[in-house]
């Protein structure tokens, strides 16, 4: 009898030495992850893809200036790369979405990337760490300054354009960004909608664009009746494409998950941006009898930038009528208004941006729909005006807060060193002058053939005839 009760025994002791540490390992069990790999492969490939997006610019505006100025214009694009990385790092990404302070601003708690780590925010992103989150944002606060490019194009010193893009994207960009997105952001706590940066992104750079256009002053060779036209249009079509291909992550990554709100997004982006490209053939083809791939190229990028607020929150059919109001709005903003009221916005930052961005924050009010986004709302369309009005708020935020802002930092900066190159910088080409490099070193020139030959004065009339021929 004692024998057959041994190994009952020996069971229950060893059940004993285990059970504690059963009942300790079932309590000290990790959370389920939160972190969803789809996800942050998808936002990875859109940080990526909103990167590209900057060179895409670089070349876009580099092929709309003049030859003497290519090198000068990408530079400059592409030298914000650099600056605004570092800056982001350093302190950027802690003023835009750190802790609230006052609903303006986010603290200085995530200086220098800390406590920003592999952890979730479930304000931002639940589901990708918020490491992650702050690199795709990183890439918007990239684009942004760069493209005030537009809008000072071939008359900026270098060194001045460096220093306004450091003091622009901190005083300007970051809070704006926190108003908008960030919690605690007076305009998110409000209500605005803006998906993937109408009023963040278009309307600040933008309006920045034209504060910068008329302080700076127009052109050399740019007269009442005198029309600068792009250099290198090919260049243009090779920006836009890359523009057009990033854009996809600007907009559907926003939705910070590879789920259909991020599928819904991708398609009215397209939708938007060929309606857009359309429409401003059709009225450049009335107005002047001959369309353009210029204007092709154009009516694209300012499509993008129509549909970037509304991009999460409409469907296709509104899509369309987004995009056409885009194409049709910034033709007559980059043909008509500029002359009329004679500011040169050289390659058109505010008549796309700044016009473009409007339109598309005001069309969210209208078109925006909660059966596409249950964290969004109805606009007037479905039944809630309220929301036009708080589309109206954030846009005329966005545009005071940016113009005296860019405004403030102008006078700053042209008091410490100067903004304008002299003329007879601007008049021999920034890309000599600034940079000592040219864009097409091997282009044959009266001078620089002159310079080869000897050539006296007398000859130089029947040289250029030659190259006319």
């Amino acid at each position: 009898m004692e024998k057959r009760w041994r190994p009952v025994a020996l069971l229950a002791f060893l059940a004993a030495l285990l059970l504690p540490g059963l009942c300790l390992a079932a309590g000290a069990a990790p959370a389920t992850n939160p972190l969803n790999s789809g996800d942050e492969a998808w936002v990875l490939a859109s940080s990526a893809l909103v990167l590209i997006m900057t060179p895409g610019l670089a070349l876009f505006y580099g092929g709309m200036v003049r030859s003497k100025n290519v090198v000068t214009t990408i530079l400059q694009v592409f030298a914000v790369i650099g600056i605004v990385s570092v800056q982001w790092v350093l302190f950027g990404y802690s003023l835009a979405f750190g802790p609230d302070v006052h609903h303006i601003v986010g603290s200085l708690a995530w200086i220098g990337f800390r406590h920003v780590g592999a952890t979730p925010d479930a304000a931002y992103a639940p589901t990708i760490p918020n490491e992650l989150y702050a690199i795709f944002q990183m890439m918007f606060a990239i684009i942004t300054p760069a493209l005030i490019v537009g809008g000072l194009a071939e008359r900026m010193k270098f060194k001045a354009f460096l220093l306004f893009i450091v003091l622009w994207a901190t005083l300007v960009y970051d809070p704006l960004a926190h108003w908008v997105w960030g919690t605690g952001g007076w305009l998110h706590t409000l209500g605005v909608l803006d998906f993937a940066g109408g009023t963040v992104v278009h309307i600040s750079s933008g309006v920045a664009g034209l504060v910068m256009a008329i302080m700076l002053g127009k052109r050399r060779g740019l007269g009442h009746d005198e029309h600068i036209r792009a250099h290198n249009i090919p260049m243009v079509l090779i920006g836009t494409a890359l523009l057009w291909f990033g854009w996809f992550g600007f907009n559907a990554g926003s939705a910070v998950n590879a789920g259909p709100l991020a599928t819904s997004a991708f398609l009215v982006t397209n939708t938007a941006t060929a309606a857009a490209s359309l429409a401003w053939m059709a009225v450049e083809w009335i107005r002047t009898g001959k369309p353009t791939l210029m204007g092709a190229c154009a009516g694209a990028v300012c499509g993008l930038v129509a549909i970037t607020p509304a991009s999460g929150f409409v469907g296709p059919l509104a899509s369309i009528a987004i995009g056409i109001g885009g194409g049709v709005f910034c033709y007559f903003a980059a043909s008509l208004l500029k002359n009329k009221f004679g500011y040169d916005d050289a390659l058109d930052a505010f008549g796309g941006h700044g016009i473009g961005g409007t339109w598309g924050a005001l069309a969210t009010g209208l078109f925006a729909q909660v059966a596409i986004n249950s964290g969004g709302a109805n606009g007037l369309l479905y039944g809630n005006p309220k929301q036009l009005l708080l589309q109206v708020i954030g846009v005329a935020a966005a545009w005071i807060f940016s113009g005296i802002g860019t405004l403030v930092i102008y006078k700053v900066v042209d008091k410490l060193i100067g903004c304008r190159v002299t003329p007879e910088q601007e008049e021999a080409g920034l890309d000599a002058a600034l940079h000592g490099e040219e864009a097409y070193p091997e282009q044959v020139t009266v001078g620089r053939i002159h310079e080869w030959l000897g050539s006296d004065d007398a000859e130089v009339p029947s040289l250029r005839a030659g190259i006319r021929a």
